[in-house]
């Protein structure tokens, strides 16, 4: 756990750093300098490519985890392994692209006249933000694979924040307009990729000379079968992490889509621990089942979800018993996200508390059923956004997230129990639970102050404290008393 230890606490502290910028830009700047429909097109552009380049990835990106160890070998440019996994991808999304141009009528038929309108000005602006998305997710999870997570994490979580927020200032000061602005932001979410490769360049890891022993080291036929189950696979998380906005825009309105995204952004905190340890853990997964460690992988696995549930459940009350704070700083308009956030919140703690156990199947030698899993997510989240949105609109589109999330996990985690005997909680996590709840029950006793933000500082503070205090004393969690102790003997 040495190596997963330090990264992790390192890209813990950039996340976190990252989220205090991306609270200043989603929940300060563009509320208040963007209109709620310029903020959904912000969104809807990210989203949209994010979904262009998983489709185009075909499941490479978690193909690597799996198969990487039997590839590396710096001294032999890791066998082609690099060529080969950006040369498969590079070709689906020019196939993709030319379906894309030629389908963009119909594509554009689907939604409202002044929507299409917008969505066709920078249609093809979506394709080339779609392309250098494709090329980070390809570069991220070779990186992670190296053991290399924390540049990655840097320049997504910090140095676009940075930039976002630069741009948001220069269009608060009308030095530039919506459209120059909008041509800005598609630039700097291109930047991070080009940055990944600049330094992949600079560990000596560019290894994209074609090598046609990258397809005899392992069966190609077994890499890209494994890739297209993990492609299928894949779907499920594009079509829940983007759909709902579609659907939203769809049924409602752009400004909706504005509302919802900002809301989903804030419950996005929730996985900030989990995504940083996640980056280094993945291919440590793969190790132990190459090595056919399965208890060290049940150590790993219960430990990953301690540390999740510990912070998650920390995030999610913090936030919650500070959300009125947090949209009174917002324009009036955003309030109908509040329950946006508590739905989602939820289904990401769900998430995170289940620890690995998407990770163990998708790296296990029963990753085919992870198709199933996922193609029961994707048919319940299209299924409930359709119920839900019309009738209950953006808090209807985060119930159904929640229903779809906590079904699958609940799924996969019986599954992963009954197959490998491996499960993540022990008494201890109830323990969690309730500490949480007890914790936020208290800071409901704390009179409302008249400032939100020094209200969001003291009641911040007494819920930090206090629950860290009682998992502390309570021994709720071995890793974080760990942490503290050796965290005294550093400082003494």
């Amino acid at each position: 756990m040495g190596v997963i230890k330090k990264q992790g606490i390192q890209n813990t502290i950039i996340s976190y750093l990252g989220m205090v910028l991306g609270f200043v830009n989603v929940i300060y700047l563009m509320p208040n300098f963007l209109a709620p429909e310029q903020v959904g097109l912000t969104k809807l552009l990210i989203s949209v490519s994010a979904m262009f380049a998983q489709f185009s990835a075909l499941g490479f990106a978690n193909m690597t985890f799996k198969f990487f160890p039997y590839y590396r070998d710096k001294e032999k440019g890791h066998q082609g392994f690099f060529f080969m996994l950006l040369l498969i991808p590079f070709i689906s999304f020019l196939i993709l692209m030319v379906l894309a141009l030629i389908f963009k009528p119909w594509v554009l038929q689907y939604y409202k006249a002044e929507d299409a309108a917008l969505l066709l000005k920078y249609y093809n602006h979506i394709l080339l933000l779609a392309f250098f998305t494709l090329l980070y997710i390809l570069q991220d999870a070779y990186l992670k694979s190296l053991y290399k997570t924390v540049v990655s994490s840097f320049v997504q979580d910090l140095f676009l924040r940075v930039l976002t927020s630069l741009l948001i200032a220069l269009y608060a000061f009308d030095w530039v307009n919506f459209e120059t602005f909008v041509y800005l932001y598609i630039g700097i979410n291109c930047s991070i990729a080009l940055v990944l490769t600049v330094y992949i360049v600079f560990l000596k890891q560019l290894f994209i000379r074609p090598n046609l022993q990258a397809f005899k080291v392992r069966p190609f036929k077994e890499v890209l079968g494994y890739g297209m189950f993990s492609f299928v696979g894949n779907i499920s998380s594009v079509i829940i992490n983007n759909i709902d906005s579609l659907m939203i825009l769809n049924y409602l309105s752009l400004d909706a889509v504005g509302i919802f995204m900002t809301a989903n952004f804030v419950t996005s905190t929730i996985r900030i621990p989990s995504q940083s340890i996640l980056k280094i853990v993945v291919p440590q997964v793969g190790d132990y089942w190459r090595e056919n460690n399965l208890p060290a992988l049940q150590t790993l696995y219960r430990r990953v979800t301690s540390i999740n549930l510990v912070l998650g459940c920390l995030l999610f009350i913090g936030i919650w018993a500070n959300i009125d704070n947090i949209y009174a700083i917002m324009p009036k308009v955003y309030n109908e996200g509040k329950y946006v956030f508590f739905f989602l919140g939820l289904a990401r703690l769900f998430d995170i508390a289940t620890g690995l156990n998407g990770v163990i199947l998708l790296t296990s030698h029963k990753f085919r059923y992870d198709l199933l899993f996922n193609a029961l997510l994707a048919a319940i989240t299209i299924g409930t956004n359709y119920i839900f949105i019309p009738t209950y609109g953006i808090n209807g589109a985060a119930f159904a997230s929640m229903l779809a999330i906590v079904s699958i996990n609940l799924a996969r985690l019986f599954f992963v129990w009954a197959q490998f005997n491996m499960q993540p909680f022990v008494w201890r996590s109830l323990l969690i639970v309730g500490i949480a709840i007890v914790v936020y029950l208290l800071s409901e006793l704390i009179p409302v102050l008249p400032n939100a933000f020094l209200d969001i500082i003291v009641r911040s503070a007494f819920i930090a404290l206090l629950y860290g205090l009682l998992i502390l004393a309570l021994k709720a969690s071995p890793d974080a008393t760990n942490f503290w102790k050796n965290l005294l003997k550093r400082i003494r």
